[in-house]
């Protein structure tokens, strides 16, 4: 394999350790990538209010791809660098067919500006309920600002209920899952991490072909498709670990350092 002109990993469940921390080992590795102008760019179905504290974790500085390519975020300046939005429209339409489909569905929205839910969406989570976060009628809160939205059924299996969604939604948007409970993540049509990164990587200067990437969740299988090298986590879902290329070791080993030590020649230990 050549080495790679551009580094593409998921966060959590693939850099980050079960506990959410970065260890001092892979932080050495994405330093010495930054000092060999090698970009990372974070892949993540994160919105942005959930990766303050990590942008210093993992070196402060880079581009990250989050809300599964809702949002390009330029890490050094803290600051929205394009956002592909789901028309209200669309939102409005999509959430009546779900409603309509699997009576029970609950919404929230991931937008530019914040984080807003429906009055009966998991309101026993105290960042649900914190007094930023603004809460409505789906008509009160849906807007052109959405990047991301969130359905959530209490009664349905998580994969069941992804696909259930997907058949309801059709085309309209696209429906992912990368979460172990019943929440199903939905993005503008055309929206994954891999157009999104496509586009990005294209203003870098990179193809596919220059790109390695790292995933575990179904929403980073077009990713891993699109990547000329891909690796799923030991620890993946199995759907991921048949679509990579290779497997790497689980994220609580390092796997993702690991990797790209061997691939670069790093002197990292």
């Amino acid at each position: 394999m050549s080495r790679p002109r551009l580094v593409a990993t998921d966060l959590d469940g693939t850099l980050l350790h079960t506990d959410g921390t970065v260890t001092d080992r892979t932080r050495a590795v994405l330093t010495a990538l930054d000092d060999l102008g090698i970009p990372v760019v974070f892949t993540t179905g994160r919105p942005i209010r959930w990766m303050e504290q990590l942008w210093e974790e993992v070196g402060g500085h880079g581009l990250a791809i989050c809300s599964n390519g809702g949002i390009v975020y330029d890490v050094a300046r803290r600051a929205v660098r394009t956002a592909r939005t789901i028309p209200t429209e669309v939102l409005l339409e999509v959430a009546t067919a779900i409603r309509r489909e699997i009576p029970g569905s609950t919404f929230a929205l991931e937008k530019t500006t914040g984080f807003a839910r429906e009055h009966d969406f998991m309101p026993r989570l105290a960042v649900n309920v914190a007094p930023d976060v603004l809460a409505g009628t789906f008509e009160e809160i849906a807007d052109d600002t959405v990047v991301k939205l969130l359905a959530r059924h209490e009664e349905h299996g998580p994969e069941d209920y992804w696909r259930r969604v997907e058949d309801a939604v059709g085309e309209q948007v696209v429906a992912t899952w990368s979460s172990v409970g019943t929440l199903v993540e939905i993005s503008a049509a055309g929206v994954t991490k891999a157009t999104t990164l496509a586009t990005l990587a294209a203003e870098l200067g990179s193809g596919p072909d220059e790109v390695i990437a790292f995933g575990d969740m179904p929403n980073d299988l077009p990713l891993l498709e699109w990547a000329g090298t891909s690796y799923a986590m030991a620890n993946a879902h199995p759907t991921v670990i048949a679509m990579a290329d290779h497997t790497a070791p689980r994220n609580d080993e390092d796997g993702v350092a690991d990797v790209l030590i061997r691939v670069f020649d790093l002197s990292v230990g």
